[in-house]
């Protein structure tokens, strides 16, 4: 009945579990939520239509979402988020182990040679011929008992987890291996984002370092004419200087856009998974840069405030700390274990193999850290403090994401609007140009003007490209604001 009553009452606060519930994460998006769109989504392009996740198909470039697709199954960073995630699982599962008692095999042999008169008192005294039972044997010429015995079976031990500090562990280390998948999802959204701006910077590159190259080419022919004049005195040689500084200045220019392109092939490969060099031959040949849909679904506060990895890693991480109090809790309250032996032995090798040489012990053993000094209380304190340090992050992630969406927006649609002015300047430009060349064939205007105004038309085409560059690297901005990009794990 004793052990009845023992067992039922263990049984009975194995149910209780100290420390806070988690209710879940501070309200801090209200307003924006409630609002239920993007302040700065006032442009014609945007919809509220949610968000794609594989957002780099929808630039129509097949070598873009090849390299996308091979960064995100070959990428180191994509390896060391899957690495946590098997610590954190594994983690989860020792915390899962430790609720259950533990066994191990044992085997004994003691060799014990004692004063005669002590071991003779615990083995109930010794036969006259000197040998006792028990395997004892008394040296008359030493005053001294040797003892021998020979033991094989099993160590149990269990500690009962009374008030659910090792439930609540489970608990938190549940909540990371959600923290890191979010991680990893995290990692998925960063690098398709990364790939992408170095692929577009690539191709921006080569596209101005080739009209750079036809504006060499005008400003050197430009440059021979001029000279031809001023040597037959009808250019003054201000003239040409002047010329000559531009083309030098503008030969300079494709100096940084080939170190540019050489960065960028670089860091295609490297974000692959591959050295440096590997991609030159595949990214070699100039292709246009890919430009973002008419239409950009962007979705709303709500759910960016749901879905970006960083905001659910962070919430993640505030329950699992909210648990780790419960866990710092529960050491300051009385704890039981019970061990105990079992097994086969005797005093000769043969008794391991006799089922009646049977043997049980069991010790069960209560603690309860009385005087500790206050050392669990602060542990307590601490356990508290990260928690109220992980809500502050979590409030923090969740505004610095809504200012990371809104001003990626806003940047947007002053792109395009700065775009749509630029190509009308190229318009002009060209249209100029092909007046000008009018008046040339007419013999009113000479090649000096014409391949002037020529260059100016490059220089405005220059200008779209870079702003068509700047549009792609703001639409991908946007893409990676809304934390679009990743996929749930298989």
């Amino acid at each position: 009945m004793r052990r009845m009553a023992l067992f039922g009452l263990v049984g009975l606060l194995a149910g209780c579990t100290v420390g806070p519930n988690y209710d879940g994460p501070p309200e801090v998006a209200s307003a924006a939520t409630a609002r239920g769109r993007f302040v700065r989504a006032d442009d014609q392009a945007l919809t509220t239509a949610p968000g794609l996740a594989r957002w780099w198909d929808t630039l129509g470039d097949a070598t873009l979402s090849a390299l996308v697709d091979d960064a995100l199954a070959h990428s180191p960073n994509i390896d060391i988020a899957q690495g946590r995630i098997r610590e954190a699982r594994a983690r989860l599962d020792s915390n899962r182990a430790n609720l259950l008692p533990s066994v191990s095999a044992a085997g004994m042999y003691v060799n014990a040679r004692l004063p005669g008169s002590g071991l003779g008192a615990l083995s109930g005294g010794s036969s006259s011929d000197g040998e006792g039972s028990g395997g004892e044997q008394e040296s008359s010429d030493s005053g001294s008992s040797r003892l021998e015995f020979y033991n094989l079976g099993a160590n149990v031990s269990w500690e009962p987890d009374l008030f659910g500090g090792r439930r609540r562990g489970i608990e938190a280390a549940r909540a990371t291996v959600a923290q890191r998948f979010a991680d990893l999802a995290d990692a998925q959204v960063s690098l398709s984002a990364q790939v992408a701006q170095s692929y577009v910077n690539l191709r921006d590159a080569q596209v101005r370092s080739r009209l750079n190259a036809e504006s060499s080419a005008k400003q050197r022919q430009a440059l021979d004419l001029t000279r031809q004049r001023y040597a037959r005195g009808t250019a003054s040689r201000l003239e040409v200087e002047r010329l000559q500084v531009q083309l030098e200045s503008t030969d300079a220019q494709n100096i940084p856009l080939s170190a540019q392109v050489a960065m960028y092939k670089d860091a295609l490969a490297v974000l692959t998974g591959r050295t440096p060099g590997e991609l030159d031959a595949t990214l070699q040949s100039e292709a246009p840069v890919p430009l973002p849909p008419a239409q950009v679904p962007i979705g709303d506060p709500a759910s960016l405030v749901a879905h970006r990895p960083d905001i659910r890693a962070a919430e993640r991480a505030l329950a699992a700390s909210t648990a780790n109090i419960g866990t710092q809790k529960a050491k300051m309250f009385p704890g039981i274990k019970f061990s105990g032996i079992l097994g086969l032995g005797g005093t000769s090798p043969g008794d391991v193999l006799d089922p009646g040489n049977l043997s049980l012990l069991l010790m069960p053993q209560l603690s309860w850290p009385i005087l500790d000094f206050g050392r669990n209380r602060a542990a307590v304190r601490e356990a508290e403090a990260q928690r109220d340090t992980a809500g502050a992050q979590y409030r923090q992630a969740v505004l610095e994401a809504l200012q990371d969406a809104e001003d990626s927006l806003a940047r947007f649609g002053a792109t395009r609007r700065q775009l749509a002015g630029l190509i009308r300047s190229e318009r002009s430009a060209a249209t100029a140009a092909q007046l000008n060349r009018q008046r040339f064939e007419a013999g009113t205007s000479t090649l000096i003007d014409q391949l002037d105004i020529e260059r100016q038309e490059l220089s405005a085409r220059t200008a779209v490209s870079q702003a068509r560059a700047q549009l792609t690297i703001d639409y991908i901005a946007v893409q990676k604001a809304l934390g679009l990009g990743w996929s749930e794990p298989s």
